[in-house]
């Protein structure tokens, strides 16, 4: 069996590794769990070997299901958003790295505005000042972990990481450039002066390649530790969104992926940087295209927050009916009317993210009576996510930027209820990819096009992209939903100023 390709995903919860024959089809997949550490309010880490224990474990049980490690022809990695993952110069990993989730920084992006104002670190990134990005992080070590930053040789992506750990190779990419504030999104390169202007020393900054160029090869201590074949080609990958965006298809101006993970949200694909500061801008993970993101800390996480606490009784139900508790919960949601009869969620569970970039934001359920089963609150958790994807999209539309069909990928995609419903609330078409590892897929991709198994993104898009099924917005629903997205605004409108002083207090 030749020419097999082997996505790994660093994901929030979990790394998923799976390898795919060159037309798509999933050969092996292997899922390793790892936890969050939430030490203090605003606070979420993770310890970046536990991410390297569990791809060596889950590559491991990949090659176990059949594969053999000589036919792997290239492996290519995704991973999650704005890590700071400091490494000495032996590759020792120095603390455990800020993810995407954590705020501690917010002080510290005052600080960077008044040293080189707002403006101009927007019109170099795209984005703005956030304290969940990468360089908030490194100056919040450099000020309360001083030593971590003293002895810091590069600060590195989650991607960027377990490709160092394969390969003994530290490198960036331009998709997850975007959490440097001194990163030119435009040109695709480090502005080195303004990195030290804002108190960051440049040596810390990896040099910059292509997310599908080769930058190694498995050594041969990465191979003792996976089970690979010594001297397989590693490309530098890219983050999870871009990946996931790829493995969906969207590689032309327009075509839009809708993400459905532990976070939620849209990436919308732009042949041109279209900057708006309500909204994320990043490289796509094809070169020569960009992507305008939005996202909610509510996606797929929010149901799991809902499932984990309030789903006893489904879990009892699913193992009567050999089905799994999200099945059950869809079912009983299935049959609570579109708008959850007044009942409306605010999906803010860890602050929010774009378009509102509030870290304080708090979630929110209005609307609760006697009437209310945890039906309605289930169905209420789906609808405020959607209500959330709505928000960017209105965003991005006044940004220039038009979603007609939106390709999902992640484990919300497989409720057919939560599609049916996100179709609705924004009056949009849906389309689900038969694959459910578009995200390890888009990684696998970026690895066959570095390697020459495909000759380009459109031949890898041609041959492994396929649409399982799709979604049309109901006249019906659309006109139900407009009046609770109008509360749903309204809402975080009127207690913006509230959730603020509490965080104050």
């Amino acid at each position: 069996m030749s020419e097999v390709l082997l996505g790994i995903d660093i994901g929030t919860s979990a790394c998923k590794a799976a390898a795919f024959d060159r037309d798509g089809t999933v050969l092996a997949q292997v899922n390793e769990a790892y936890p969050v550490y939430y030490p203090k309010p605003g606070w979420a880490e993770q310890d970046p070997n536990d991410w390297w224990e569990a791809v060596c474990k889950a590559v491991q049980r990949v090659l176990e299901q059949g594969i053999r490690a000589s036919d792997i022809a290239g492996i290519g990695i995704d991973g999650q958003s704005w890590s700071a993952i400091a490494v000495g110069g032996d590759g020792t990993v120095l603390c455990n790295t800020p993810i995407w989730m954590d705020t501690r920084a917010e002080e510290i992006c005052g600080q960077m505005k008044a040293r080189c104002g707002e403006q101009r670190l927007f019109e170099t990134s795209g984005n703005p000042v956030q304290p969940m990005y990468t360089m908030p992080k490194v100056l919040w070590y450099k000020e309360h972990a001083p030593q971590v930053y003293r002895n810091a040789c590069k600060i590195l992506q989650s991607n960027s990481f377990i490709a160092y750990r394969l390969t003994g190779v530290m490198t960036q990419e331009p998709s997850q450039g975007y959490g440097w504030n001194c990163y030119r999104m435009e040109r695709g390169e480090w502005d080195r002066e303004l990195c030290k202007e804002l108190g960051v020393g440049p040596q810390l900054l990896p040099d910059i390649v292509p997310c599908h160029a080769v930058i190694g090869k498995v050594t041969a201590e990465a191979a003792r530790l996976t089970g690979l074949a010594e001297g397989t080609p590693v490309v530098a990958g890219g983050l999870d969104a871009a990946c996931g965006t790829l493995g969906a298809g969207v590689i032309r101006p327009g075509e839009t992926q809708e993400q459905g993970g532990q976070a939620g949200g849209m990436s919308i694909c732009v042949d041109r940087c279209t900057a708006d500061s309500r909204l994320i801008l990043g490289a796509h993970v094809v070169e020569n295209r960009w992507l305008l993101q939005g996202g909610t800390v509510g996606g797929g996480g929010a149901m799991s927050w809902f499932e984990k606490e309030f789903g006893a009784a489904e879990r009892t139900a699913a193992k009567a009916n050999g089905t799994s508790s999200f099945a059950e919960l869809d079912r009983g949601a299935a049959g609570v009317p579109a708008g959850s009869e007044g009942l409306v969620f605010l999906p803010y569970l860890a602050g929010e993210r774009s378009p509102i970039w509030n870290p304080h934001a708090k979630g929110v359920f209005y609307g609760i009576d006697f009437s209310k089963t945890r039906a309605h609150f289930a169905r209420a958790v789906m609808e405020g996510v959607a209500y959330s994807l709505k928000h960017n999209l209105e965003v991005a539309e006044e940004a220039g930027a038009q979603a007609q069909l939106l390709r999902s990928i992640g484990g919300a995609a497989n409720s057919r209820l939560w599609m049916q419903i996100k179709a609705d609330v924004t009056g949009k078409r849906f389309a689900v990819s038969s694959s459910d590892t578009a995200t390890a897929l888009g990684a696998a991709m970026l690895a066959g096009v570095g390697t020459g198994v495909y000759s380009g993104f459109e031949d890898a898009a041609a041959r492994t992209v396929r649409t399982k099924s799709e979604y049309y917005p109901n006249p019906e629903a659309e006109a139900c939903y407009a009046n609770g997205y109008r509360i749903y605004r309204q809402l975080y409108e009127n207690l913006k100023n509230l959730m603020n002083e509490g965080e104050a207090e």
